[in-house]
């Protein structure tokens, strides 16, 4: 762009491509197994009274952090997955 800056480039190069299916379903199923395993473990943790308040404390902030990955993840792969489609269905009109 002449006599300005073209910002776009920098959106472009973060960018690391489209996930695929494969890899969309993984992460999913990560995401699932994460949010599986820390509900189990506080309902668990809250029924026992065994353990100290640091001890659930800590881990309860260790569960907030990891379920704030997985939403993350979901989060990425479904606004990838959607950026994709459009771009696959201009292609395939495209073609026609």
């Amino acid at each position: 762009m002449p006599g300005g800056h073209d910002w776009a480039w920098r959106r472009r190069a973060r960018s690391v491509g489209d996930v695929t299916r494969r890899a969309a379903a993984f992460l999913y199923v990560f995401a699932g197994w994460t949010l599986f395993v820390w509900v189990v473990f506080i309902r668990n943790m809250a029924k026992d009274h065994t353990h100290s308040t640091g001890f659930k404390v800590v881990h309860i902030t260790l569960a907030v952090i990891s379920l704030g990955f997985a939403a993350g993840c979901v989060a990425v792969v479904r606004r990838t997955r959607r950026a994709a489609v459009p771009a696959e269905a201009e292609n395939v009109t495209a073609s026609r």
